[in-house]
């Protein structure tokens, strides 16, 4: 896996038609499958299934084990015998196709499976227990979830303190929200199995699911609340000593303020890494390859004190490296994952990357710069890469067209060899995003990747994320009108011209 050449496509499942306002695991993701195995695409990237946030982002989220709930087939749970027909109409969704509902997926699929709940019988609770047991997280994570929601959904600081101290929670009162904890057990339940049912149909189709791990985790979340040893918060006010973020550079002058918790790479360090085994482990059961977000990280982080204002006050510390990745080569050899080494970063990360052997990224829309031969034109790709018309952070092809500075864009049409003058011209045909296709799939890079909106041909107004920017994100959106209108021909002859059928 991933050391052969082969492309894949971008496609989130939040994205994916349905009919209940975001994207559900049902036969529309069976048929994006099928869509992607007729034009001998290999992979089906998707972002994390996790939880997501207030602001609808899965790279934030309650647990870093536990999925999306709002995945979840209604028409699954009709086939259950767990509601009926006339139930799964409040989840039909009348609003627009091509933007995501969130609040009205949360408010009507909870409800749903609230009633669905409440039908179970024996053996489907025999197989929750099983399921439990087979996955240690979701204990800690039900309960963290239904203590929540009893508190108003109030972040876990926030509670008594007879219940914001896990230990305290275990001790007195665990056994007061089993009933409660029982109904997250079976949503997790629910949300795994019919993942690996489309899943399985993928796989037998011949296309491998990538997934995302973003590498940090919420401070609000079941991963904190449980293993304060493991990162760096004080016990006793329950608030983090540091946070994660990124210095400044170019692009910020102030740097990134991520907020998130550090961990206690020397406390993990003690019991082997543990809790990283363990979400490595699962991840990787989840999907076929993993990428994890801000690899660099693993090598040297930027640590910036809790009460900073701005990330100008942080400092680079040593990661874990190879101590870490060592414990993972002995629990899975040959974990196939992805680093994602974009942005500034020095030799350490260089020589990890090595010293793994995963392969990194390359992005065409960075490399775009006239004045540098950047190591993302596909020309510099090395074999043991993964080279990209651009993630979910990017624009589209033809957004970035649009707003690239002239002699950027010059030098992008240039490099791809258009020729014309009309470059805006043709819509999902258009020749000059084309041409840019077509030289990340000539990059020797072993594996190719394009978002769907890239395969449309879609402008800016189709992103899925604006880094920095809170708002109207993760929203994109698709009709099956709009999958069936793709040139399919166009990219399957391209898959076999640059061998990566």
């Amino acid at each position: 896996m991933l050391k052969r050449r082969s492309a894949g496509v971008i496609m989130h499942i939040s994205s994916v038609p349905s009919d209940y306002g975001i994207g559900v695991f049902d036969e529309n993701c069976m048929r994006f499958a099928d869509f992607l195995a007729d034009m001998k695409f290999s992979y089906w990237q998707v972002l994390p299934f996790n939880p997501i946030d207030h602001a609808n982002s899965p790279y934030c989220s309650a647990s870093a084990f536990a999925g999306n709930i709002l995945f979840i087939d209604p028409k699954g749970l009709y086939d259950m015998g767990l509601c009926t027909a006339e139930e799964i109409k409040s989840n039909i969704y009348n609003g627009s196709p091509y933007t995501a509902d969130y609040d009205f997926a949360n408010k009507s699929r909870l409800a749903l499976l609230k009633t669905a709940f409440g039908r179970i019988d024996s053996e489907t609770a025999r197989k929750i227990k099983e399921f439990e047991s087979e996955n240690p997280w979701l204990t800690d994570f039900s309960y963290f979830m239904a203590v929540k929601e009893a508190n108003g959904f109030k972040p876990w600081w926030e509670w008594n303190k007879e219940f914001a101290h896990y230990n305290l929670f275990i001790q007195n009162h665990k056994h007061d929200y089993e009933e409660r904890s029982a109904f997250w057990k079976f949503c997790q339940y629910i949300f795994f199995m019919q993942w690996q049912k489309i899943k399985s149909y993928a796989n037998g189709k011949g296309v491998k699911i990538i997934g995302d791990m973003p590498i940090y985790v919420a401070m609000d979340s079941a991963d904190v609340w449980a293993n304060l040893n493991e990162f760096l918060i004080d016990e006793k006010k329950l608030k983090p000593e540091k946070v994660a973020g990124v210095p400044p550079d170019y692009f910020s002058e102030d740097g990134q303020l991520w907020g998130n918790p550090i961990y206690n790479w020397e406390e993990m360090d003690k019991n082997g890494y543990k809790w990283w085994l363990s979400r490595i482990k699962n991840a990787l059961g989840t999907y076929d390859v993993v990428r994890i977000d801000h690899f660099r990280a693993f090598a040297s982080y930027w640590e910036i004190p809790a009460d900073s204002k701005t990330a100008k006050t942080g400092e680079w510390k040593k990661g874990p490296g190879m101590k870490l990745f060592g414990k993972v080569f002995e629990l899975l050899p040959d974990a196939p994952i992805i680093a994602e080494d974009l942005g500034v970063f020095g030799s350490d990360v260089v020589k990890l990357l090595k010293d793994t052997g995963f392969p990194g990224m390359k992005v065409v829309q960075f490399g775009f710069d006239p004045d540098s031969d950047s190591t993302h034109l596909p020309h510099n790709a090395d074999k043991n890469s993964v080279s990209y018309v651009g993630t979910h952070d990017n624009n589209t092809i033809l957004g970035w067209l649009w707003e690239a500075g002239e002699r950027e864009r010059k030098f992008a049409l240039d490099y791809a060899g258009f020729d014309g003058e009309n470059w805006g011209d043709g819509g999902y045909r258009s020749k000059s995003c084309r041409k840019i296709i077509e030289c990340v799939w000539r990059s020797a890079s072993d594996t190719a990747m394009i978002a769907f909106q890239d395969m449309c041909g879609f402008g800016s107004d189709a992103r899925m994320n604006i880094p920095g920017v809170p708002e109207k994100n993760w929203r994109f959106r698709t009709t099956k009108e709009t999958i069936d209108s793709v040139d399919k021909e166009y990219f399957k002859k391209i898959n076999s011209v640059f061998k990566r059928s």
